[in-house]
């Protein structure tokens, strides 16, 4: 995160309609826009722009030094990332969360990931596997937790977690397929976010990795798909309990 960004959810009233400054022109726009996106998104996933809140152009603007233009395409892009969410065909709010959103996301995750990894495991050659190896490795070697109390999670963990997941679908032979399923990722974080700060139950997530890494490695798809769907019940089971207690 920048040292724009503030961290805090945005509350204010600000008006909108300002007018662009001259960098939105630029031949960096894209970039711009790119960045916005980029620092929107995080924030959007780790919770620091909570679920429901509306999105102001200028309290964009400020929080993160970038122009209204930029802001406004990376609003819409993220629609696309069903992490923002149009309200009345002309302003933005952070897409809100459900029960019954987080059991589609999971299910559907499941379906489109067994997919990939079969293919992968069909597909993948010496270099994707040593990919795979190397991205279980080191995973293995941060902690989950920045505190070692479980309930955090390690900016570097989350990188390479992430990695780690998306390697193992990387040889499926479709970039559709892979784009859908680092989406459902991304949203599947953002609710692991929003459970905080309950901390995890006690389970040994790096030997579930390494157990899932080794199916790949045997190219035993059924087990591998098994230890996966599995690996994404557990956290399944524990953040319905956490965030949907009160339902």
């Amino acid at each position: 995160m920048s040292a724009a960004t503030t961290g805090q959810p945005v509350t204010g009233d600000s008006e909108e309609g300002q007018a662009s400054s001259p960098a939105e022109n630029a031949p960096g726009h894209l970039s711009l826009t790119s960045q916005a996106h980029a620092l929107m998104r995080e924030d959007i996933i780790t919770g620091a722009l909570v679920p429901g809140l509306k999105l102001k152009i200028e309290e964009l603007r400020q929080r993160y030094g970038i122009g209204a233009s930029p802001i406004r395409e990376a609003l819409s892009l993220l629609t696309s990332d069903h992490l923002v969410e149009r309200i009345d065909q002309r302003g933005f709010r952070v897409a809100r969360v459900s029960a019954a959103e987080f059991e589609e996301l999971l299910r559907t995750r499941i379906w489109l990931e067994e997919r990939a990894l079969r293919e992968s495991i069909a597909n993948g050659g010496t270099e994707w596997e040593e990919q795979v190896v190397l991205a279980t490795y080191r995973l293995s070697r941060v902690p989950r937790s920045e505190s070692g109390d479980g309930i955090v999670a390690s900016e570097e963990w989350e990188h390479r977690h992430r990695r780690f997941h998306m390697t193992l679908l990387a040889a499926c032979g479709s970039s559709i397929l892979l784009r859908f399923c680092g989406q459902l990722y991304d949203q599947n974080t953002r609710y692991r976010n929003l459970a905080v700060p309950s901390a995890y139950p006690k389970r040994d997530i790096t030997e579930e990795h390494s157990a899932i890494c080794d199916a790949v490695l045997a190219r035993d798809a059924d087990k591998a798909v098994d230890l996966l769907t599995a690996h994404y019940q557990r956290t399944s089971t524990y953040l319905k309990g956490v965030l949907y207690a009160g339902e």
